[in-house]
C-alpha cells in the first residue's frame, strides 16, 4: 500500500471516528492510526471490516475504500445484459465500494435487494437513451425507480427540445423528475436524499448548449450533471467535463461517462473537474487494466 493510500485511508478513519465520537474518537482515531502503521509494517495490504454495519455503526467499510471507487458509478446498461450479469455487477461492487451500480430500471428491485446495507447506492436511468419520452412518463418513471429502491436517477434530457430553443420545456422536464423523485423519497423514512443527475448527450450539443443545457439542470434543482448516455456517436471528454465545471460552479455534481475504459481516463476526467465516473470498465479501471467496450 502506497503511503499516499495510507494517508487516505487514515484521514477517512480521522474524519469518521471525530465526528461520531468527539473527543474520544480523535483518540480512537490516534490509537487506530499507530496500530494500522503497525499490521502495515508486518505485511499486511488488506483491511477486514464489516461492510454491512452501516445501521448499527453508522458507517462501514466502504467509507475507507479508494477515493477513485467511491466515484464510480457501475454501470450495466446495454439492452442485453441479463440477471446473471447484474449479479456479477453488484458482486464487484461490493467488493470494490464503488459508489453505486447504475442499471436499467427492470433491475433496480435485485439491485437493491442484492446491495442492501453495502454502503454501494442503486442508480438507474430515467428517459434512457433518446430523452424524448413525454415529461409525465419520466416523472412516472422516476416514481417507480425510488418506490423500487433507486437511491439516484440519471435522466436524460430532452436534446431536440434544446436544440429548438425550448429552454423552458426542457427545464420544466427536468423539475418534473425531480420533484417526483424527491417526493417518492419521502415516503420512506431515513435521511438519504435521492440524487438526480442530468444527461446532457454533449456529442449532440454545440459548446453553447451545453452551457444551456447545465445551467438549466442546475436550476432545476438536479444534483449532477452528466456527459453521456454512451449510446450515442460520442462520450465523455475532458474539454465537455471542464466546461459543464465551469458552468454549474463547484457546488453540483459532475459525472463523466462514456468511454472512460482505464485508471488514466478517470484520473484525467477528476482532474477536469468530474466528481463522479460512469463506466462498466470499473474493474479494469481499479485494477490498472483497460477495459474493453464503447460504454
Amino acid at each position: 500500500m502506497k503511503k499516499e493510500e495510507k494517508e487516505q485511508i487514515l484521514d477517512r478513519l480521522r474524519r469518521r471516528y471525530a465526528h461520531e465520537f468527539g473527543q474520544l474518537g480523535q483518540q480512537a482515531t490516534m490509537a487506530g492510526q499507530e496500530g494500522l502503521g503497525h499490521v502495515m509494517s508486518a505485511g499486511a495490504d488488506r483491511l477486514g471490516l464489516h461492510s454491512d454495519r452501516a445501521g448499527v455503526r453508522g458507517w462501514s467499510a466502504c467509507d475507507l475504500a479508494p477515493a477513485l471507487a467511491r466515484a464510480i458509478d457501475h454501470t450495466a446498461l446495454k439492452p442485453e445484459t441479463t440477471d446473471g450479469d447484474i449479479d456479477a455487477l453488484c458482486e464487484e461492487a461490493r467488493t470494490y465500494c464503488f459508489a453505486s451500480v447504475c442499471v436499467n430500471p427492470c433491475y433496480v428491485r435485485k439491485a437493491a435487494r442484492l446491495l442492501a446495507g453495502s454502503g454501494v447506492a442503486v442508480c438507474t436511468v430515467i428517459g434512457f437513451p433518446l430523452g424524448a419520452s413525454a415529461s409525465r412518463v419520466k416523472a412516472t418513471e422516476a416514481t417507480e425507480a425510488v418506490h423500487d429502491g433507486a437511491t439516484e436517477v440519471d435522466m436524460v434530457i430532452n436534446v431536440g427540445m434544446i436544440k429548438s430553443g425550448k429552454y423552458d420545456y426542457v427545464e420544466n422536464d427536468i423539475r418534473g423528475v425531480v420533484d417526483a423523485a424527491r417526493a417518492a423519497s419521502n415516503a420512506f423514512p431515513g435521511p438519504e436524499r435521492v440524487l438526480v443527475k442530468v444527461i446532457l448527450e454533449t456529442a449532440l450539443l454545440t459548446d453553447e448548449e451545453k452551457v444551456i443545457a447545465s445551467v438549466l439542470a442546475k436550476n432545476a434543482g438536479a444534483d449532477y450533471v452528466k456527459t453521456s448516455t454512451g449510446f450515442s456517436k460520442g462520450g465523455a471528454t475532458a474539454a465537455d467535463v471542464a466546461l459543464m465545471r465551469r458552468a454549474v460552479g463547484p457546488g453540483m455534481g459532475v459525472k463523466a461517462s462514456g468511454g472512460v475504459r482505464s485508471r488514466e481516463d478517470a484520473e484525467t476526467m477528476l482532474a477536469h473537474g468530474a466528481t463522479r465516473i460512469g463506466a462498466s470498465a470499473s474493474v479494469a479501471i481499479m485494477q490498472g487494466e483497460k477495459g474493453k467496450g464503447t460504454y
